[in-house]
């Protein structure tokens, strides 16, 4: 059975730092690029990192509004990719959720490739 399994969301205050996981099963995790999206309230989805396969070198895409503040991260023998999200603003309050494809990680950017997806955890940051 296919699993992304999403956790670390949680409240913080504006500027504080969340860490989320995303613990993957069910498929050779290796040859997928993994990738973290939110969604708000009221807004349309967003992509916000992905990293490619290991065996596409890990090529990392970060969105504009992240840039500086949030690091993806790859942990092969764990199966687990993480989101560092540091100095969180209020707008970066929204579901989380990671998402796997075997696609490029410019499909996943640019088409929101997904072959997998799992299910979300809540990032609130107040102000």
């Amino acid at each position: 059975e296919v699993q992304l399994q999403a956790s670390g969301g949680g409240l913080v205050q504006a500027g504080g730092s969340l860490r989320l996981s995303c613990a993957a099963s069910g498929f050779t995790f290796d040859d997928y690029t993994i990738g973290w999206f939110r969604q708000a309230p009221g807004k349309e989805r967003e992509g916000v990192s992905c990293i490619s396969s290991m065996s596409s070198d890990g090529i990392t895409y970060y969105t504009d509004s992240v840039k500086g503040r949030f690091t993806i991260s790859s942990d092969n023998a764990k199966n687990t990719v993480y989101l560092q999200m540091n100095s969180l603003k209020p707008e970066d309050t929204a579901v989380y959720y990671c998402a796997a494809t075997r696609d490029s990680i410019a499909s996943m950017v640019e088409g929101y490739a997904m072959d997998y997806r799992g299910k979300g955890t809540q990032v609130t940051v107040s102000s």
